[in-house]
């Protein structure tokens, strides 16, 4: 991809608080209002309120339709705020799009989809080539799929076009609704450098509790911008009550972010931290490569007595014993037992590959 448009058109009211917010749903006139009302009184610029709602299952609130659009309209008359919405046919993009909604979003169950998503991207190059998009990545942890729909708008002609991490659905106990996965949009940020990246804490956390954190660890990681939802009566939301803020606690919780510095170079003061940690990795790499010689020893040892190249309880000591002494020097202990069941993995492999030539 090769868009390096800004974002929005009005680029520096953006970069100075780079926060879209606003409920999960529109549920009426006075709650769009008085939610926008509030929100612009803490310095929110952009607004969010979703008009059209895909639900799990059938009955549940689906959204109000086109008729929130005048809402919308309402509150960029009143704040001045840009407003966007979430679309997912090509007939929700001509009713925003003419309507005279700033940006529109893309949503997770819509970017899983190329033929829906090549639907609405032709829609919105059709109407309104320059409108902002905002593409959700798909509820699937699939990096390809997600690039796949940003490309899919870029081929349309579509011109400003950002991302959006919002988790990726997944099986069993976590602390999160949606798992944040973030090698997913770091890898996306590494090939696509460009490419403006927002995060969606709201949808990930789940949990009102869980916003704070998250969007911290997301503007510390080089994330250019949030999208919070927020409602005036949380707690009577007719969908997502949980994970939705008011405007004061948001108002609170900017106060207290550090949002990413965008300009100056601060590059020559890293280059004495970045050369200690080269050297650090290279001696984890010769410390591995000693690990799995002796590995391939022990390999040696098995084939020739007989023994199973896995031993479970030698390798549930191992993450257990290295998990612990990890936790000792302040690491997570999801990250070491991440860490040493992959080096189990790779010691695995190498006891039954066939031994390395001598010159190797």
């Amino acid at each position: 991809m090769k868009i390096k448009l800004p974002l929005f058109e009005d680029e520096k009211a953006w970069c100075r608080l780079p926060v879209i917010a606003g409920p999960c749903s529109a549920e009426s006139r006075e709650q769009v209002v008085q939610t926008a009302v509030d929100l612009s009184q803490k310095g929110v610029g952009f607004y969010r309120a979703g008009l059209w709602k895909p639900r799990t299952h059938p009955g549940n609130f689906e959204g109000v339709g086109d008729r929130g659009l005048d809402w919308l309209l309402e509150v960029k008359e009143k704040t001045g705020m840009k407003v966007g919405t979430e679309v997912a046919t090509p007939s929700h993009v001509k009713s925003a799009l003419s309507a005279g909604i700033d940006f529109i979003w893309i949503g997770a169950r819509t970017s899983v989809n190329p033929f829906a998503v090549t639907e609405i991207a032709d829609a919105v190059a059709r109407i309104y080539p320059d409108i902002t998009v905002l593409i959700k990545n798909p509820v699937n942890p699939d990096i390809e799929l997600w690039i796949g729909a940003l490309q899919r708008f870029e081929k349309a002609g579509v011109r400003r076009i950002g991302a959006v991490h919002r988790g990726f659905s997944g099986y069993g106990t976590t602390d999160y609704r949606n798992n944040p996965l973030w090698t997913i949009p770091i890898e996306l940020r590494r090939r696509y450098p460009d490419l403006p990246i927002l995060c969606d804490p709201s949808h990930i956390g789940g949990k009102r509790e869980l916003i704070d954190s998250l969007s911290q660890r997301a503007l510390s990681i080089g994330f250019d911008g949030l999208i919070i939802e927020s409602h005036c009566n949380p707690d009577e939301a007719l969908s997502d009550s949980a994970q939705q803020i008011t405007p004061d606690v948001l108002g609170d919780l900017m106060n207290n972010w550090s949002f990413r510095q965008l300009e100056g170079n601060h590059e020559t003061g890293l280059e004495e931290f970045r050369r200690e940690i080269d050297e650090i990795d290279n001696e984890l790499i010769q410390l591995l490569a000693r690990r799995m010689a002796v590995s391939r020893q022990i390999g040696d040892y098995k084939q020739k007595n007989g023994l199973s190249v896995v031993q479970i309880g030698r390798h549930d000591q191992v993450v257990r014993t290295r998990t612990n002494l990890g936790m000792a020097k302040g690491m997570s202990g999801e990250f070491m037992e991440k860490l040493f069941r992959l080096i189990h993995e790779e010691s695995v492999d190498q006891q039954i590959k066939p031994p390395l030539p001598d010159n190797c």
